[in-house]
């Protein structure tokens, strides 16, 4: 569930408030959308938590063999270049772009959209939502991004320039160029 509070109550917040805002209620997400509003969304349940535990530890995983970016869940914030603050299930970025960042912009939420998303759909994330949310990460930057949509088993696979493809659980995702020898059977994890 999402409660939006309107641009002319958020507006004024900067980022260290909002980074602040952030801090202070843990126990919510808390994203920006473009237009300033603040978007509050529940914590997820069990279930899906647990599912994006899973695949953010698959990708952890692939991470430390390569040693090529870093890997951040849903508690990690980046300012886009359209000027919202969201907060991807799952991200990937690639080391060499972190790295050019200042430790001062890195503890908090950067401005850098990540190479690789996972968004997961919960039962109270809309289709229609989840979809325009995709398609303003990879407007932003984005190189690959998965919407992973656990009531109908399927995922909608996001790449610039591209159409939006389909593919069930039972077929194996893979990384493509972004991610190099990343590979994600759903179908084994759920």
């Amino acid at each position: 569930m999402e409660t939006l509070v309107k641009q002319s109550e958020s507006a004024n917040l900067s980022e260290d408030q909002l980074f602040r805002l952030c801090a202070e209620n843990k126990k919510l997400r808390i994203e920006r959308d473009k237009n300033k509003n603040i978007i509050i969304m529940s914590p997820t349940g069990f279930l899906t938590e647990n599912f994006n535990s899973e695949i953010l530890g698959e990708l952890r995983d692939w991470n430390k063999k390569n040693k090529s970016g870093y890997v951040t869940g849903s508690s990690g914030g980046y300012y886009l270049p359209n000027g919202s603050m969201r907060a991807p299930d799952v991200a990937w970025t690639k080391k060499e772009r972190i790295d050019k960042l200042s430790q001062k912009e890195k503890e908090k939420f950067p401005h850098i959209c990540p190479d690789f998303v996972i968004e997961v759909r919960s039962k109270s994330d809309t289709l229609k939502q989840q979809k325009e949310k995709m398609t303003e990460w990879i407007e932003n930057g984005c190189q690959l991004a998965w919407l992973i949509d656990l009531e109908h088993k399927t995922t909608h696979i996001y790449k610039p320039g591209a159409e939006t493809t389909e593919q069930a659980f039972t077929k194996v995702l893979n990384g493509d160029t972004v991610l190099t020898g990343f590979k994600l059977k759903l179908s084994e994890i759920i």
